[in-house]
């Protein structure tokens, strides 16, 4: 079991020397997300960061807890946090980038349109 609990030590240790990135990023996410909630419009995603805060926190704390006891089930919640994190992040920016493409869309279609719309009506 000694075995087992110094690779756990081991593995853990490049994820346990950044926990301290871990948790700020964390703690920065849920206080967006507060202030993401403060207003109406915030209010409906403001969970979101708030949910990714939560999860690097919870990652962090098992990762310490792993790191410090060998905790190999610690060490699994600390990577499955990060996994839905990443996920969440992942989702977020397949997102992002539709509504950037639709917006250029928008912008070139409507600059189209408006050009269009001044040679015909301009003579």
């Amino acid at each position: 079991m000694d075995d087992r609990s110094a690779l756990v030590r081991d593995l853990s240790l490049p994820l346990a020397s950044g926990k301290g990135w871990v948790k700020f990023v964390g703690i920065i996410n849920i206080i967006v997300g507060v202030l993401y909630a403060l207003s109406i419009i915030g209010l409906i995603v403001a969970w979101i960061p708030i949910w990714m805060g939560v999860l690097l926190v919870q990652s962090g704390n098992a990762i310490e807890r792993a790191q410090m006891a060998g905790d190999e089930s610690a060490l699994r919640l600390a990577l499955d946090k990060l996994r839905v994190y990443f996920i969440i992040q992942g989702v977020l920016l397949i997102i992002g980038l539709a509504v950037m493409v639709l917006g250029f869309v928008a912008f070139f279609g409507g600059m189209m349109a408006a050009f269009a719309g001044h040679n015909t009506y301009g003579m």
